[in-house]
Formats: structure tokens, sequence, C-alpha cells
């Protein structure tokens, strides 16, 4: 296989970018859709787990109410017997251990109902949270639903588009060295853009516009070497490349319209 000159490099790259740049604008057709789907599905697993816990919760002050209750059977039974055994008592000490059974008894029977007071409160409560949580996952699911037919309309419309152009670009990458894809990628992934080839632009890196010193220029239009950007890191290349010839030429004829502007 013959050696790729450093100029065969950079056009093969250029491809590739242009290639990038076409699969970008059709996902930008999508907008922020694709993440509003996944922040929706997040919020209503979130919902969902909100809901499951508060029934979990009570369904718990349920099983509280239902064991004060069984309480209240207990103690109210107790007494009843206590105070059976209050006909039969033969001296002080047994009527004051009995009354003083009797006591605890009440004492434990207020406790229950107080509890179960708290209880019911606490799921009264609860179902305020639960309709407002219902309420709030039926609207986050309807929204749900529209933005995925939204998407899912969109994917339909680029979907054979979107295939053509990963096809082309898989046959892009196997023409690039691996070192250099590896970078353009990485390089790729710094811009939100997705630009990582760049062409010099009035003497300007045409990604930041940031200057390239006039020998950077010369060793770019020349192709001699692969010239990364000083400021922002992307790979350069001559206009011309880039297939900008009216630029160029507009570029190198300034310098002539000046001169002949001075002589008359």
């Amino acid at each position: 296989m013959a050696v790729k000159t450093i100029a065969q490099k950079l056009e093969q790259l250029y491809k590739l970018q242009t290639i990038d740049t076409k699969l970008d604008q059709l996902k930008a057709v999508r907008g922020e859709l694709p993440i509003e789907v996944s922040d929706l599905e997040d919020e209503l697993i979130g919902l969902n787990t909100r809901l499951a816990n508060f029934e979990t919760e009570k369904e718990s002050f349920n099983s509280q109410i239902f064991a004060n209750r069984e309480q209240i059977k207990t103690s109210t039974e107790l007494i009843r017997k206590y105070k059976g055994q209050l006909d039969n008592v033969k001296n002080n000490r047994e009527f004051d251990a009995l009354n003083k059974e009797i006591e605890i008894q009440d004492l434990t029977i207020q406790a229950a109902e107080k509890k179960i007071g708290e209880a019911e409160k606490s799921i009264l409560l609860k179902q305020e949270l639960i309709t407002d949580a219902e309420a709030n996952l039926d609207e986050r699911q309807k929204d749900l639903e529209t933005k995925k037919t939204e998407l899912e309309e969109i994917i339909d419309e680029t979907e054979k588009e979107e295939v053509s152009i990963n096809e082309e670009r898989e046959k892009a990458t196997k023409t690039i060295d691996a070192k250099i894809f590896v970078a353009y990628d990485r390089i790729r992934k710094n811009f939100r853009n997705g630009i990582a080839v760049a062409p010099i632009l009035r003497g300007a890196c045409g990604g930041c516009f940031a200057k390239v010193p006039p020998q950077l220029q010369s060793d770019i239009r020349q192709s001699k070497k692969i010239v990364i950007c000083e400021a922002c890191g992307r790979i350069h290349i001559d206009a011309r490349m880039a297939g900008i010839e009216d630029h160029v030429e507009e570029e190198v004829q300034k310098p002539k319209r000046r001169a002949v502007r001075k002589k008359k």
C-alpha cells in the first residue's frame, strides 16, 4: 500500500468532517427532544418510586392503626376482667393491685387512641401527597407520549438519510490512519458544534478565529505537516482544500487592489 501524503490525509480527514457535520445537522433537527424524553422518563421513574413509598408508608400507618385497635380490645377486656375480680378481693393489697392494673390499661387505651389519631392524620397527609403525585404522574406521562411521538416522527423522516450517511462515514473512517482518527474524534468531542477540522480564513482559524502566524499559514497551504491551532486545538487545512476558492482568491487579490489604488 502506497504511503499517503499529508495532503491526502488532510483531504480524507476533511471529507470525514463534512460527513460528520451532515450527521450533526440531522441530529440538530431533533433539537432537545431526545434529552427531554430521557429527562421525562427519569422523572416518571422518580414519581413512581415516590408513589410506591407513599403507599408503603400508608400501609404502615394502617398496620399501626390495626395494632393499636387490637391493643384497645385487649386492654378493654383486661379492664372488664380486673373489675370483675374486684368483687372477690380478700384484702386491700389485692384491691390496690387490681386498681393499678385497671389504671395501666386505661393509660394504654389512651396512648393507643392517640397513636390511632396521629396515624389517621398521617394517612390523610399521605393521601394528599399520593393524589398530587398521581396527577403529576398523569400529566408527565402525557407529556412523555407527546414528546416521544414528535421524536419518532422526526426519526422516521431522517432515518433513511442517517443510515446512508453512516454508511458513508464507515467507508471514510477506513481510509484514515488510526492515530489521526483517534485525535480527530477526541477534538470533535471538545466542541459543541463538532468541528475538529477548520480551514484558514483571512489568516485566522475558521473555528476560533485566532490569528495564525504567516509561517504556519505557508505550511498549511503547502500541506507540509498537520498543523494544530494553538488557540483551540482544531486541525488546520487550507481554505482551497475545503473548496473555498473564491475566498482564497479574494484574499490574494486584496494586496494587488490596494497597490492599484495607491498608483491612482
